[in-house]
């Protein structure tokens, strides 16, 4: 068993409230993902989980002990950093081993453990150099591996792919998809990389300011976010924001615009409103009822697709478009909403209503 849970976790640095009281439930096998803004607590998060710092409130429990008052190497879990922390004058395989050797295991099990960690990472040619003479991919695969070795209740990664270049970054994230397939060990990773979030994750919790905003799988926190701040923060482009109220059977916005009222809409007439649409719900291709005028502000071609800018009055309106689309700052056109994958938040508290659109 591997599962990980916290109940109220409370933490401050001086005036600086880093944890909030943070309930997490980590599932057995699980590739838990902590994402958040720089600030929002994820790492403080993570050395709790693992012992390094102390609660001022709150607990830690895996497979159901309370573990708060434990030692970190009483808790058996394996933590993976974004500066690897190899040792530079061990050889790979000493690194590898390292944590085995502590805890005095016997030689032969060790080169076994060694052998098939390093096979399984793809890093046996390695394993007689030292951390100089190996690249950054090779060291985050280093320090990766020391980790796998030990087989702990479940491993804790604090931003390990933050130090390596993008094409590295993207060929890790698949590794380590493949090893979290592999071993279905609890895997609990810590980024600001909504990339590595959405791509690796079985669930994702979102932290801002200490507290936990929202929990569910990558499709929930993209498709159903509780409040504009997820809605803003997960995904890219980010959501367009448009401001609007009810008004019988249309939704008005406070630039001109009128659209027909998204199926389910429960806000009463007048209450202020936010219109949330991802770029790829909105279109320049084909027209219809629900449509908006505007004029375009910028075109950024990105190969398989342009992204349009489109000005509606003082507001902007971001569209996913085909790469050929054509189109000159300033030209009118008519944009097509999906209504039925809208969004719709209340403007004061910035939440979710719910029954809008998806």
């Amino acid at each position: 068993m591997g599962t990980v849970a916290t109940y109220g976790m409370r933490k401050a640095f001086g005036e600086v409230q880093a944890l909030d009281g943070v309930d997490l439930e980590v599932p057995d096998g699980a590739f838990f993902v902590v994402l958040g803004p720089s600030g929002a607590g994820k790492t403080t998060t993570l050395r709790a989980i693992a012992g390094l710092e102390r609660l001022d409130a709150g607990s830690v429990h895996l497979d159901g002990r309370d573990v708060t008052g434990e030692t970190p190497g009483a808790r058996d879990l394996a933590m993976v950093f974004q500066n690897y922390a190899l040792y530079p004058r061990h050889t790979v395989f000493e690194n590898i081993a390292s944590p085995l050797r502590v805890r005095r295991d016997p030689a032969g099990e060790i080169a076994a453990a060694v052998d098939e960690v390093a096979r399984l990472l793809h890093i046996e040619r390695l394993l007689e150099r030292r951390p100089a003479q190996l690249s950054g991919g090779e060291m985050q695969r280093v320090a990766l591996a020391r980790a796998l070795v030990r087989r702990p209740h479940a491993f804790l990664m604090d931003e390990p792919l933050t130090n390596l270049d993008l094409k590295l970054r993207v060929e890790m994230r698949t590794e380590l998809s493949r090893i979290h397939r592999r071993l279905g060990r609890t895997f609990v990773y810590v980024t600001n990389d909504q990339v590595e979030a959405m791509s690796m994750a079985d669930q994702v919790a979102v932290l801002k300011d200490g507290k936990v905003r929202q929990v569910g799988t990558p499709a929930e926190v993209y498709e159903r976010p509780v409040d504009r701040w997820v809605a803003s923060f997960v995904g890219s482009p980010r959501i367009s924001l448009l401001a609007c109220h009810v008004d019988d059977d249309r939704l008005v916005g406070s630039q001109g615009w009128s659209l027909p009222r998204p199926r389910g809409t429960t806000a009463e007439p007048g209450r202020p409103l936010l219109l949330g649409l991802r770029a790829e719900d909105v279109s320049v291709e084909r027209r219809g009822e629900a449509t908006v005028e505007g004029e375009v502000f910028g075109l950024e071609p990105l190969g398989d697709h342009t992204l349009v800018d489109v000005k509606v009055g003082t507001e902007t309106l971001t569209v996913k478009a085909r790469p050929t689309v054509a189109g000159r700052p300033g030209e009118r056109l008519s944009v097509t909403v999906d209504l039925d994958r809208a969004h719709l938040f209340d403007a004061g508290t910035g939440l979710a209503l719910s029954g809008a659109g998806r």
